[in-house]
């Protein structure tokens, strides 16, 4: 069953609260509703729909067996971002947005594999049997700050179904490198944001913690609902075996 968006929650939430009118961008002019008091209202009966369409997106590519991309650096979104993709098996970049990323495999492929290296040596005890505490703690700081930088993204497979960003300004970069390869883009477009080269645009407050949690949540329900469907013909094929 598809994951159904409810009105009524993006309205609780605060996701048609928009920036100051003197902040906008022209091209959300058609996710915009009206004018309070100097704000922008989103249009929340476009969000449903976009909403709908993105999370149709997400359950498909999943199921297909393809991971989602789930970035979000701002603060509001971090630990909202993180528990979602850990909950649901997806590489994620709450930190920063390192350059090359997505485009520079190479060297962020080396890094990778540095750090997975440090870790298997670590957890084997061979760098506690040749080098002394102090040499090891420093071993240990390294892994540490590179499991920060890289955690979300280390078991990533080689190219992820789509890339979702919750503040369209804010990830710029990350979205550059995504359009660079021309995989799908899926991002929380607020009043002040120029949505025109996002392939899936979710018109609504960027900002509101209780909005990016309700969004998240739908994203999560929809690469669940795609995980399961990547189970089915499995069990189906065991069964017609037995």
């Amino acid at each position: 069953m598809a994951t159904e968006v409810d009105i009524k929650q993006l309205l609780q939430a605060g996701a048609h609260f928009g920036h100051k009118t003197s902040r906008w961008h022209p091209k959300m002019a058609p996710y915009i509703h009206s004018k309070r008091e100097g704000t922008h209202i989103i249009d929340l009966t476009k969000t449903v729909e976009c909403l709908d369409e993105a999370l149709a997106f997400i359950t498909k590519t999943v199921g297909e067996g393809k991971q989602i991309l789930l970035v979000g650096t701002k603060k509001q979104a971090k630990d909202i971002v993180k528990k979602a993709a850990v909950e649901t098996g997806m590489p994620y970049v709450t930190e920063r947005w390192l350059g090359g990323m997505l485009t520079n495999k190479k060297t962020i492929g080396e890094r990778i594999k540095h750090l997975k290296d440090l870790e298997s040596r670590m957890e084997s005890g061979q760098l506690e049997s040749k080098y002394n505490k102090l040499e090891v703690q420093r071993f240990q700081e390294e892994i540490d700050q590179m499991n920060t930088l890289y955690d979300g993204v280390k078991d990533m497979s080689a190219k992820p179904g789509a890339v979702f960003v919750v503040d369209i300004n804010n990830e710029m970069n990350a979205l550059k490198e995504a359009q660079k390869l021309g995989y799908n883009t899926i991002a929380i477009a607020d009043t002040n944001t120029d949505p025109s080269d996002i392939d899936y645009v979710i018109p609504a407050n960027d900002d509101a913690i209780k909005t990016i949690q309700l969004i998240v949540d739908y994203i999560q329900a929809a690469i669940e609902e795609g995980k399961a469907k990547q189970k089915a013909p499995k069990e189906a094929s065991d069964k017609e075996e037995k």
